[in-house]
């Protein structure tokens, strides 16, 4: 795997922290196999509008958990060890605990959740706040600020 210094990134940059960090967790995260359990999927649902589906078949609604915290959401599944003395010819259907973190832009929302069928769909939105909306600006005949400086150059 190639590495990639950042560092001077680092040092010309303010306010890019976040997107330094995140491109320092997927360059590790790409080696250690950490992306198999549970597999998942991301939707675009329409605009601003996506969805992450996990498969998370075996698991009820009281042993998965869904946080979000510092732009971070955080999927946990804990699934209590089998006590019962089953005899099995193959084991393939992987009941392991597992927890998923999936990284939120800015502004990005979780909406709700639902389970089905063995598949835990999560719903999120991109709410643009009004200040970052582009606003359309009338020219007009008339504007008090430039002609009042404009008699103070001359």
């Amino acid at each position: 795997m190639a590495t990639i210094d950042l560092s001077p990134l680092y040092r010309s940059s303010i306010g890019f922290d976040r997107m330094a960090r995140l491109l320092d967790a997927a360059m590790r995260a790409d080696g250690n196999g950490a992306g198999g359990y549970p597999p998942y999927n991301i939707e675009v649902i329409g605009d601003n509008r996506y969805a992450i589906t996990l498969a998370v078949a075996g698991f009820g609604e009281d042993e998965l958990s869904i946080e979000v915290e510092n732009g971070i959401l955080k999927v946990q599944g804990r699934k209590e060890d089998e006590q019962d003395e089953r005899q099995y010819l193959h084991k393939g259907i992987g009941f392991r605990s597992f927890e998923r973190k999936f990284n939120l832009a800015d502004h990005v929302e979780v909406k709700g959740a639902k389970m089905e069928n063995g598949l835990l769909t999560i719903g999120l939105e991109k709410i643009i706040p009004e200040a970052m909306k582009p606003r359309k600006i009338e020219i007009g005949n008339s504007l008090n600020l430039l002609e009042g400086s404009a008699n103070k150059a001359s």
